[in-house]
């Protein structure tokens, strides 16, 4: 396993030094799903639910939570993003909606938690705003799909 990045010499978490790494083109795309109600499908899909348009409404609140992720995950670097895409494709044989969110930048630091933290907002904002309608959704399979740039270069879930 090597070095711990993320352990001073006394056992104490500390941010890791990037400032001696080259900057590099990097990428990183993350996926997620809720599962629901049939019913509350359909009803996302026609924006028949009270508190709006579910699907607008949720991707802004990932591509917004992916800018943020260093204030949310205590020992990631701020990063200035070059692009954040989220994409939410409903499929009715969960039934629910699937999430996708793709980060990319010029740094020293991986984006793989900004697409992470992008993909977990955008699932929880379809949670709070379809509640009303089905208490019973399940958020699931929050993962890495794949990531590009850095010392390790490219690595894509097999």
């Amino acid at each position: 396993m090597g070095d711990l990045t993320h352990i001073d010499t006394a056992g104490k978490a500390r941010m890791v030094d990037v400032g001696g790494k080259a900057e590099t083109s990097r990428r990183a795309r993350a996926s997620g799903y809720i599962r629901m109600a049939p019913g509350t499908l359909d009803a996302i899909q026609r924006n028949q639910l009270e508190k709006g348009d579910v699907l607008a409404v949720a991707r802004i609140a990932g591509i917004m939570a992916a800018k943020r992720t260093a204030e949310l995950v205590p020992l990631c670097h701020p990063l200035a993003l070059d692009d954040v895409q989220v994409r939410i494709e409903p499929d009715p044989a969960l039934p629910g909606l699937r999430v996708e969110a793709e980060a990319s930048t010029v740094g020293r630091t991986g984006v793989e938690m900004e697409a992470m933290v992008g993909v977990m907002v955008t699932l929880v904002t379809v949670y709070d705003m379809a509640k009303a309608h089905d208490r019973g959704m399940v958020i699931s399979d929050v993962r890495l799909e794949e990531k590009s740039g850095g010392k390790s270069g490219l690595w894509k879930r097999g």
